[in-house]
């Protein structure tokens, strides 16, 4: 079996170039320019892959290499589509694949067309080489993850299943490296929030600007977003956040390492993150340690005199494990008010991958202790969601590793979704190097 190389990281870097240079901002998606750059790439190195439509312009691709048969397939995916970028905020044009810096810039770089990159190029090499591992490997390049999924992976789920069905999943939630208590760390998504997207209505008697009403439903509304803000939701201990406090705490300078563990308590872990130095850090232990509401979208009348009868804000919700849709309305409910009106628009629950130490999970541990052996690895609730939502439909156990190292003056919560998104060149070659040699040892 061959070792990966400069030659594999050398082509991951090409695709990710190209793939950063097409706009699949989501809404509208179009991701089939995308998908068919990947199938003329598959197709190349003798594949055939299946290009797939769910809509107009949202394209899905799908690639199989056939193995030996003694296990069931295993599935790399990456969703193609990108959220969206405001250009003024951006150092480089955000589909510009620019190299600056060290880094190749554009969204989407670690969001996540640098797995799909990886992945194919992997794909790719197994192929032109003719390499049989026990196993069958699967590449899906799906559309509309950033919108919920229902046009990309719970469209195959469901219309084309034996497409992609398998006994593992690598995809996005994990992979990346965090640092703690001048620690590093590595990360391996063994779970994922729930989501539920809703909107809150408030109603109330309409009237003129020029007389003011304290009781208006766009002044209700604010005053609960503000408490929403201001209270957030109550935390929930769960077992995979157990796991990853105990397994930080494990490594941390004697001063830190007993207090790790009162995060768990929800009494005491307000004071404590509102202490933490790090307020990104802080941000993301808190995400992980119960059910979330974020306001993103708010409406409320047309016309600058009248009062408006009804306002409505959208809210991102996102439940831990053992929550459910019900618990976090509730939740909300409680601190907007009994007399809001909600709506659910989209909701998929949690997903919890078990058992957690399964023969790929061990195969990361062991992998990364040689390609990282001063980082230990931790189990890793993701606070977003992913494909893992419509995969999992079909029995396959996703971990969440998609590998990329970054340096200590870029982290990647704050380039995920943010400006100037953009991938170190050598954290991605690294990354590159240890998803094959995952993919090689767990199926060779």
């Amino acid at each position: 079996m061959w070792t990966p190389d400069e030659e594999l990281s050398s082509h991951a870097f090409d695709l990710c170039q190209r793939l950063l240079r097409i706009d699949t901002t989501n809404p509208p998606g179009a991701e089939l320019a995308a998908a068919e750059l990947l199938a003329e790439e598959l197709r190349g190195a003798g594949l055939e892959p299946t290009v797939l439509e769910s809509a107009p312009g949202r394209g899905n691709v799908v690639a199989r290499w056939k193995g030996r048969g003694e296990a069931q397939p295993l599935l790399l995916t990456a969703h193609l589509d990108v959220v969206e970028a405001d250009a003024s905020h951006w150092r480089h044009a955000p589909f510009s694949g620019d190299v600056a810096e060290g880094c190749l810039w554009g969204r989407g770089a670690i969001d996540m067309k640098n797995h799909a990159a990886m992945s194919v190029a992997l794909m790719c090499r197994l192929a032109r080489e003719g390499h049989r591992l026990s196993r069958d490997i699967i590449f899906a390049g799906v559309a509309d993850e950033e919108a919920g999924c229902r046009m990309g992976s719970l469209w195959l789920v469901k219309e084309h299943p034996n497409l992609v069905r398998a006994e593992y999943a690598l995809g996005e939630g994990g992979g990346f490296n965090i640092r703690l208590g001048g620690r590093e760390f590595f990360t391996i998504q063994v779970a994922e929030k729930g989501v539920v997207w809703l909107k809150a209505r408030m109603y109330g008697e309409p009237g003129h600007g020029s007389l003011p009403r304290a009781d208006s439903a766009l002044v209700r509304l604010a005053q609960g977003i503000g408490r929403l803000g201001e209270r957030g939701l109550p935390l929930h201990k769960s077992a995979v956040v157990t796991d990853f406090i105990e397994a930080l705490g494990e490594h941390q300078p004697a001063v830190l390492r007993p207090l790790l563990p009162l995060l768990l308590h929800p009494k005491l872990a307000p004071a404590i993150l509102a202490r933490m130095p790090d307020a990104s850090v802080a941000r993301g232990l808190r995400a992980m340690l119960g059910n979330t509401a974020s306001p993103t979208v708010l409406r409320a009348g047309s016309k600058t005199n009248v009062i408006p009868s009804v306002a409505e804000a959208e809210i991102d919700a996102r439940t831990v494990p053992g929550q459910t849709e019900a618990d976090v309305l509730a939740e909300i409910r409680a601190v907007l008010g009994e007399d809001v009106e909600l709506e659910v628009m989209h909701s998929l629950p949690p997903v919890v991958t078990e058992p957690r130490r399964s023969p790929l999970y061990e195969t990361i541990v062991n992998v990364m202790g040689e390609s990282a052996p001063n980082a230990p690895v931790v189990p890793y609730l993701l606070p977003g969601f992913t494909d893992a939502k419509a995969f999992t439909q079909l029995g396959t156990h996703w971990v969440g590793f998609a590998p990329v190292r970054m340096p200590p003056e870029l982290r990647f919560a704050d380039l995920f979704h943010g400006h100037n998104e953009r991938i170190p060149i050598d954290g991605l070659a690294w990354g590159t190097k240890v998803l094959a040699e995952v993919v090689l040892r767990f199926t060779g």
